[in-house]
């Protein structure tokens, strides 16, 4: 069995920051935004011109994002002289992750894609662990080498954590619904590891659980699993005539979540149609492990898209999972444009770069994508790690492609 983390009053491991919240409060003040919360008392609404900003009610840095942010400038100030070291991103925000390189921070990168190469650490090095977590097997690694460890994972993630790993001690295969290649479901899926032979297979949508589905209802063989998802999605020695039989759903915490509990519903009828209701109780569990606030900002941009639009915006990292998802829920109803930052909006030539939603990494350019005359109605949220200086400055962009700015 691996070790549990050491507690969070170990001399070199911490959960909890250092006590230095008040010291690096003036910093973090640069990630606020005056325009938003001039908005948010304004029943979250902005009119200049004939240009109408509609601003959805839960937006931006959640808890999480907040913490592990802070938390890394924490480090900085506890440390001034130490070499510091991030495994990967913090968060998925180019500019929250370049600030932190701005103040010495290196951020280590995969070096083949999946895994990091960590013999550059030494005992006297400092390393952040990402909001998203790490995997068991990094952090093993990292514990050996003897070096300090501050540790910002998201209790949400640990949620999760801690889900898989009942699956896995009660001999229940997690089907995690999520992307495997990225870090949190990654890291989740070695949580399955803590017992012994535990198992994991990752879904990234309905079309590959209904490929689980067809196993389990015997439609396909395991040829057909093996081919949809080895080896990347699949634990090793992963056996689907012998580990998809007692199923755990669960989910990377910034997915669709009408979709991620669409994907156990239909596993758990799959179940029930080829075993029986009494196979499904005893051989399916599952448990909605989205994250609170990604189920909040896809909430509320749910309830902002019943008025009338005439585009949406989104702002958020083109790599950042619960930004995708909300941009995929505006595509269903109105031209929606995902942007990383507010440099995407070209006031002067009235152009925009954007991610196509739900076009995996396809970017685009689209002139005149404002209409240049006449009332127009512009909806905008943000990614969970996206920071309000920041929406505040693409606000400021979309006025100027009309002429006009914030009064």
């Amino acid at each position: 069995m691996t070790p549990t983390p050491p507690s969070p009053d170990s001399s070199t491991y911490f959960r909890k920051g250092f006590g230095l919240k008040a010291e690096v409060q003036e910093e973090l003040a640069a990630y606020e935004g005056a325009l938003v919360d001039r908005m948010k008392a304004s029943d979250y609404t902005l009119t200049a011109g004939e240009v109408t900003i509609r601003l959805a009610r839960e937006f931006g840095f959640c808890y999480g994002v907040e913490r592990a942010v802070e938390y890394a400038y924490q480090t900085r100030r506890k440390f001034p002289d130490r070499r510091i070291v991030l495994v990967g991103e913090i968060i998925h925000n180019p500019y929250v992750n370049a600030r932190l390189r701005e103040m010495g921070i290196e951020i280590l990168e995969r070096r083949d894609g999946r895994t990091f190469d960590f013999s550059s650490i030494r005992p006297e090095d400092v390393v952040i662990l990402p909001a998203f977590g790490v995997t068991i097997e990094d952090f093993e690694e990292l514990r050996s080498l003897g070096c300090i460890l501050v540790d910002t994972t998201c209790g949400s993630v640990l949620n999760v954590w801690k889900r898989v790993e009942s699956y896995a001690r009660d001999g229940f295969t997690a089907v995690i619904h999520g992307k495997y290649y990225h870090e949190e479901t990654r890291a989740t899926a070695s949580q399955v590891g803590k017992h012994g032979e535990g198992h994991y297979l990752i879904v990234r949508d309905m079309s590959e659980a209904r490929v689980v589905c067809d196993f389990i209802e015997g439609k396909v063989d395991a040829s057909a699993i093996a081919a949809r998802f080895a080896p990347h999605a699949v634990s090793p020695g992963f056996d689907a005539s012998a580990h998809l039989v007692k199923i755990g759903v669960a989910n990377q915490t910034t997915m669709l979540a009408r979709e991620s509990l669409a994907i156990a519903e239909e596993i758990g009828a799959a179940i029930g149609r080829a075993r029986g209701e009494a196979a499904r109780a005893e051989q399916f569990r599952t448990f909605d492990t989205i994250c609170s606030a990604t189920q909040e900002r896809q909430d509320a941009v749910m309830e902002l898209l019943r008025e009338p639009l005439d585009a949406m915006i989104v702002i958020g990292g083109f790599n950042s999972s619960n930004t995708i998802s909300l941009a995929s829920l505006c595509a269903e109803r109105v031209p929606t444009y995902h942007v990383e930052s507010a440099a995407a909006i070209d006031p002067e030539s009235g152009s925009i770069h954007f991610r196509r939603a739900g076009i995996k990494h396809v970017e685009a350019e689209e002139t005149d994508w404002l209409p240049a005359h006449g009332p127009v109605r512009v909806g905008l949220t943000a990614g969970a790690s996206t920071p309000n200086n920041k929406i505040g400055e693409a606000i400021v962009r979309i006025l100027a492609t009309r002429g006009v700015s914030p009064a």
